[in-house]
């Protein structure tokens, strides 16, 4: 076998070695199963702004949203082993597209409900972000679309207490459920004397 050919065989094997490495971690995005096995969002949510507000008693420690401002409550269910779950939060708004591309400027920030130590996620303003400048010739190429604000959150996932978000009316909270499908693996050195 010449060098070439010995060169192009370890990059193969190598090519091949990463392509089984990156698959050996799978997690897929789902919502939790329905109790009679129909595949439904079982995630419930409510929005309620300053003049519609509804005390809950899950959420009646959060604070009372302030005006011009929504209060997002995701509640959900209870699943035989969370820790293979997580929660993934996406914040924006549905706009009318072309083919530019397109982002929302917003910060989104984590704070604490005093006395309770329970955490809520808040974004006090969303505006125009900046925006490709290409000539759009085709009317196909306007649709709706969802354009989110560059921060995004993964939360692992814990029904015990209701996810709460704070947002600019006219603003949208999109979620999705992530489950883990794979088994750990390890790397840790040998042990001395086993070889």
């Amino acid at each position: 076998m010449n060098s070439f050919t010995s060169r192009t065989a370890k990059h193969a094997f190598s090519a091949t070695a990463l392509a089984l490495s990156l698959l050996s971690f799978n997690a897929l995005a789902t919502s939790p199963a329905h109790p009679n096995g129909h595949n439904q969002n079982m995630i419930s949510n409510q929005v309620f702004s300053a003049t519609n507000y509804q005390r809950l008693d899950a959420t009646k420690m959060f604070p009372i949203p302030a005006e011009g401002m929504e209060q997002h409550i995701l509640t959900l269910p209870r699943l035989s082993d969370e820790s293979n779950y997580m929660v993934e939060i996406q914040i924006g708004q549905t706009k009318m597209l072309d083919c530019n591309k397109q982002m929302l400027t917003g910060e989104l920030k984590q704070h604490s409900v005093k006395g309770w130590g329970y955490n809520y996620y808040q974004v006090d303003s969303i505006t125009e972000g900046p925006s490709t400048r290409m000539a759009c010739i085709h009317k196909a190429e306007h649709a709706e679309a969802f354009v989110q604000i560059r921060d995004e959150l993964k939360l692992s996932y814990d029904s015990r207490l209701a996810k709460v978000f704070y947002l600019p009316q006219g603003s949208e909270l999109r979620y999705r459920v992530w489950k883990v499908e794979s088994q750990f693996s390890y790397s840790k050195s040998a042990v001395a004397g086993n070889s």
